[in-house]
Order: C-alpha cells, then sequence, then structure tokens
C-alpha cells in the first residue's frame, strides 16, 4: 500500500509525490527506501482527497508536514488543497523544500501559501552556488542557489516561521556562512543530522 501518510513523533507527515529537482549526494533515497519503518516510494501519487481521508484529526497532532520522498513543492496544488481543509479543522501546516518551487513553477508561488502554512524549512546546505551545485546536483544548475536565496526572501515576508537546515557534512566553515545567510534573510538557522 502507498504511505502517503506517516506518523513520526508526534508529528503526521505527507508524501505527495518521489519526484525532485535535486539528486543530493547525502539524500536519505540513495540508502534505504523509506525512514521510520515506512516504505516512502510510491506507485502513484495521491489526490487531495485520498490524503484527506487518510487524517482523521489532523489537530491531535504537533504539525502536519509536507515531506515525503520527493520535493512536495512540485505538487503546490495538492499542498493548498490538502492545507485548506486541514487549518480549517485546526492543523499547524509545515513545509519541509529544497526552495526551488519557484523555478519550478515560473513564478513566486509563496503568496499562495499565505494562511495555510505555519512554518516552512528550506534546505540551503551551501554558502555558494558552486559548493551547492556539487553537492545538490539541481536539474536547474548553479542558477538553483540563488533562487533558493529568493524563495526564502519571499517566504519570510508571509510565512511566520522560516528556516534555513543544513545537514551535518559541511565543514564548520561552511555551516557558519550558511547561519550568516540564514541571519541576512530573517531565517532562523538549524543543522540536522544526515542519515548514516
Amino acid at each position: 500500500m502507498n504511505n502517503y501518510v506517516y506518523k513520526l513523533g508526534n508529528a503526521l507527515y505527507i508524501n505527495l509525490t518521489n519526484r525532485c529537482t535535486n539528486r543530493c549526494r547525502f539524500c536519505v533515497r540513495n540508502k534505504c527506501s523509506g525512514v521510520g519503518g515506512y516504505d516512502l516510494w510510491l506507485d502513484r501519487e495521491p489526490t487531495p482527497q485520498e490524503v484527506i481521508d487518510r487524517i482523521d484529526a489532523p489537530s491531535k497532532y504537533n504539525e502536519i508536514v509536507f515531506c515525503g520522498y520527493g520535493e512536495p513543492m512540485v505538487k503546490l496544488d495538492e499542498i493548498i488543497a490538502i492545507a485548506r481543509v486541514l487549518k480549517e479543522k485546526g492543523a499547524r501546516i509545515r513545509i519541509n523544500t529544497n526552495g526551488q518551487a519557484n523555478l519550478y513553477h515560473g513564478k513566486n508561488v509563496v503568496p499562495e501559501l499565505e494562511g495555510l502554512v505555519d512554518a516552512i524549512s528550506i534546505s540551503l546546505n551551501a554558502p555558494t552556488a558552486e559548493k551547492y551545485d556539487q553537492l545538490c546536483h539541481s536539474i536547474y544548475g548553479a542558477e538553483a542557489f540563488d533562487a533558493v536565496l529568493d524563495f526564502a526572501r519571499e517566504c519570510v515576508k508571509i510565512i511566520p516561521k522560516v528556516v534555513f537546515t543544513v545537514v551535518d557534512i559541511l565543514p564548520p566553515e561552511d555551516m557558519e556562512r550558511c547561519r550568516r545567510i540564514a541571519e541576512q534573510i530573517g531565517a532562523e538557522f538549524r543543522v540536522r543530522g544526515m542519515m548514516r
């Protein structure tokens, strides 16, 4: 059965797609088929209603997170449709993203998230375009890095909590440069552990 919804701790995660605009060297998908005992490879992508039907009481979770085995923002319309229903039921919504949605959709999509998303976590992972491309291998090449920064700048205007994250494999000096980038943009900063 496709795991469109899965629970980790007190959070509920939504797995909308396996498609991604990055091919990160550190991605968990390179090592296993899922997390927390859930196989997250999908035979097909779910409709919004299929996801909603699998969530019984959204307000009982600390948060509901759009984060599966792909880049959730490629499914923007589905995120919006699902988030509208869940917010009406008292859910707190977070998106984990690589920050390339505006490139993917060819427009600034952030205003469409206003009032629906409480927090957004954006993977930065490198302090320069060259290093980002070496580590994340975006289909957009070096253009992706500046697009991620621009996306974050738009997010801080609208979304209450914006966090830049980096994986803990980065050299300390790169982590510090990323922390300063986050500070300049007005985002929080977090180092996350990489699954080894």
